[in-house]
């Protein structure tokens, strides 16, 4: 359990930079150059998501369940699932009508993607690990809001609704393909049983 605790700590940490220590950012980027910082920065997340990974497999060995959801708490998570793929595709596309209403795409599809598997997962590394997600969620956008206020972030002008449809089409397709093969494949576990 310790392995997930750290590798979640370090990893949300990371991803809260601005939040947590708004001056450090800069600060490493006047001192390693901005693609230095780029380099330290995706080195530590990705050994971060290792640890994180890693931890949140052995850990799952271990400990027991907090709560035993219903059954159908799945079907509601994989529906929640569809809408989150399609968040986070819009968040990679230019600005749609999606991207511009939801403002933080990729923010919501990972709150959406956290609270899911909360609903559907009980057990205690899970409850951690995706409570964890969704707080750090939570934080982000609220943050992210300040900033908007402060005039320190812009938000992404809209480009075009087709867009919204690329986004819902590749969205689809990636979320049947993680529901029938990939997340069995990659976490163990099969969310759609034939």
């Amino acid at each position: 359990m310790t392995l997930l605790i750290v590798g979640i700590i370090i990893f949300l940490g990371l991803h809260l930079i601005r939040v947590i220590a708004p001056g450090l950012r800069q600060s490493m980027i006047d001192s390693l150059g901005e693609r230095g910082w780029k380099i330290a920065y995706s080195i530590v997340s990705i050994l971060s998501l290792i640890l994180l990974i890693y931890g949140f497999g052995q850990a799952r060995q271990v400990t027991g369940m907090l709560y035993t959801p219903p059954v159908w708490m799945a079907h509601i998570t994989l529906t929640l699932m569809l809408l989150a793929m399609i968040c986070l595709v819009a968040s990679l596309l230019p600005a749609g009508h999606i991207a511009v209403k939801t403002k933080h795409p990729m923010v919501l599809s990972v709150k959406i993607w956290a609270f899911s598997h909360l609903l559907a997962n009980g057990e205690t590394a899970s409850v951690l690990l995706f409570g964890a997600f969704l707080a750090w969620g939570v934080i982000l956008r609220i943050a992210l809001k300040r900033r908007e206020r402060a005039g320190e972030l812009t938000l992404r002008p809209f480009v075009s609704a087709k867009y919204d449809l690329y986004a819902v089409i590749i969205g689809v397709v990636a979320w049947a393909l993680i529901m029938f093969k990939l997340h069995e494949l990659l976490i163990g576990v099969a969310p759609i049983v034939m």
